[in-house]
């Protein structure tokens, strides 16, 4: 899926790539609502993701250029401004979501999500290793008709192992690559979330399983 983030705030818009990247996407980023406009009407994206506030052109205006040239790709408003005045202009200008800022990132990947499904473009992708399914759709676990459902980092460590398995990843690694290279969480963050798949994985009956490998990591193996 190829998205298109419009962003002034530059480390912002540098950080939503990477996170965007690192869940498959293809991205690309521009800083001002002038080059949105150009970069949006090639009609070459699955989604566009907008920030209102931007220099040359602000977002509003961009959807509404877009609007009024039949250009019907979904677009998220990303915004410091969330009053609900605010909302209804988002939606009036034909906006698909509007999500205000703060915000957090598994939540603005769930909206996107979202929004592509209803747009009735996103093909939800199903990762397969051994008896074991995890469908990126609806983040959930599946093995032999049972399912558990995952929360939003639940999901990123697991995708992470899925698209690696028997590969080990130290907790560093799965540190860096889920949470951030910059997050303020501790390391035991990781081991939680690893006791709460492995929790999960048990409960549908899988024969896959998180592996600890002392001093080095974890891996993804297959037991059955």
């Amino acid at each position: 899926m190829r998205l298109l983030i419009a962003e002034d705030e530059l480390d912002l818009a540098e950080a939503l790539t990477v996170f965007f990247e690192k869940n498959q996407y293809t991205v690309d980023a521009v800083h001002d609502g002038s080059a949105a406009l150009d970069y949006a009407s090639t009609g070459h994206y699955d989604a566009v993701i907008l920030d209102i506030m931007m220099p040359k052109m602000d977002g509003l205006q961009v959807l509404t250029k877009l609007r009024d040239s039949g250009i019907s790709t979904p677009v998220m408003l990303l915004t410091a401004k969330g009053e609900k005045d605010d909302r209804v202009a988002g939606f009036n200008t034909g906006a698909d979501d509007y999500l205000p800022k703060p915000f957090a990132p598994d939540e603005l990947l769930a909206r996107v999500r979202a929004m592509l499904r209803r747009s009735g473009d996103y093909k939800p992708t199903i990762l397969r290793f051994g008896d074991l399914e995890l469908d990126c759709g609806n983040s959930t676990l599946q093995c032999a008709g049972r399912t558990e459902r995952l929360s939003g980092r639940e999901f990123q460590v697991m995708e992470l192992f899925m698209r690696s398995p028997q590969v080990i990843l130290s907790a560093e690694r799965v540190m860096e690559r889920v949470w951030g290279w910059d997050t303020e969480a501790e390391i035991n963050v990781v081991w939680v979330h690893i006791s709460n798949l492995r929790k999960k994985l048990s409960a549908v009956g899988s024969s896959v399983t998180i592996r600890a490998s002392r001093g080095l990591g974890y891996s993804l193996e297959d037991a059955g």
